[in-house]
């Protein structure tokens, strides 16, 4: 397995050209990630797994994995929630929207609808039908979903 990293061009400069494999062919997947710090390059998801999850190939059993996909899905809820919550628009939120907005997420928000100017960002995993909790509800953009069940599912929403 191969998960090769680069520095990210600012958006002033020049973009940098691809890496290669040895035989001269380009990797399958290129990943922005870490706030556009870094690109990453691979050839399968699990591989780019490794540059989100530095210990990803570490881990033995499929629950070792799942479980640092989680990990990484709720700190990355965390962080996007609160840029999100730092929007003009979180002043247009109840008093109960800015509260579901900034409560701690050791504990996932439990709403039935969420249609508040702010989207809110949760985790599939607590939620219907894999988890205990209701699925909320809202109009399309209100609800964030991270979806850490396998590596191409979370890839893939956090895109």
């Amino acid at each position: 397995m191969t998960f090769i990293r680069t520095r990210n061009a600012s958006s002033a400069a020049t973009p940098l050209d691809p890496p290669t494999k040895d035989d001269g062919s380009n990797y399958v997947f290129e990943m922005i990630y870490d706030g556009g710090s870094w690109r990453g390059y691979a050839d399968t998801p699990t591989e780019l797994m490794e540059g989100l999850i530095p210990e990803y190939p570490e881990l033995v059993s499929p629950k070792e994995k799942a479980a640092a996909r989680i990990r990484l899905a709720l700190r990355l809820q965390v962080q996007l929630q609160a840029v999100l919550a730092a929007s003009e628009e979180f002043g247009q939120c109840s008093p109960e929207q800015q509260q579901a907005i900034l409560a701690p997420r050791d504990t996932p928000p439990v709403v039935s609808r969420w249609d508040a100017p702010v989207p809110l960002v949760l985790v599939t995993t607590f939620y219907k039908p894999a988890g205990r909790l209701p699925r909320p509800e809202g109009p399309e953009g209100a609800l964030i979903w991270i979806e850490p069940d396998d590596e191409w599912s979370l890839l893939v929403s956090l895109h």
